[in-house]
């Protein structure tokens, strides 16, 4: 059986900015979506993980420092530094949405639950696919929520984060489901190519 881990095609810098800025910053779903957007874009979350974050999960500190509690896959729990600039767009989010004290409950909930302030249901990981897929074809392009996740490490590791470091921030058990993001010695402008001159 093909894994299509790392298949998914990352986007470009440009792409990622234009998505960040493409939900309406003053409505409450478009701050919704935008915390989403960057929650994932900072910090490669999985879809399951992003819809299992809790608003207590987005308040830890470690040596000082803000970061997420990740669930990840088989059980195992990360923890994450968290971006500023994603810090900020939450924040903005739980302010609008009211729910920033609610620790135990879902952090990002679906759009009709967050005006109805007797239901904490989290968005589910469909949601968050539909979400990522509406923006970027409003924008010209098609892709899921795991690109995001494809984009945020392959933007690390062309910023020359060390691999070892991306594999555990991804939560991957083996080091050789990282690689598969790592297109440092595929980019066409290292190629020998254009190191030969006459």
């Amino acid at each position: 059986m093909e894994s299509y881990e790392g298949k998914t095609p990352a986007i470009g810098d440009h792409q990622a900015r234009e998505l960040l800025d493409a939900p309406n910053a003053n409505s409450l779903k478009g701050k919704r979506d935008r915390a989403i957007l960057a929650t994932l874009l900072y910090h490669a979350l999985r879809r399951d993980e992003l819809c299992r974050l809790k608003v207590k999960d987005f308040k830890q500190e470690r040596r000082g420092v803000p970061h997420i509690k990740i669930s990840g896959k088989g059980g195992k729990t990360r923890y994450v530094p968290l971006h500023p600039a994603a810090s900020g767009l939450i924040h903005d989010y739980l302010d609008a949405a009211g729910h920033g004290l609610e620790d135990t409950e879902a952090l990002f909930r679906s759009a009709s639950n967050n005006r109805n302030k007797d239901s904490q249901q989290s968005i589910t990981p469909d949601g968050v696919y539909k979400l990522v897929q509406k923006y970027s074809i409003k924008l010209g392009f098609k892709i899921g929520a795991h690109s995001l996740r494809a984009t945020a490490a392959t933007n690390a590791l062309d910023h020359q984060a060390d691999i070892a470091k991306v594999q555990e921030w991804l939560g991957h058990a083996n080091i050789a489901t990282t690689r598969i993001y790592d297109h440092r010695k595929t980019r066409p402008e290292d190629s020998p190519t254009f190191k030969v001159a006459y």
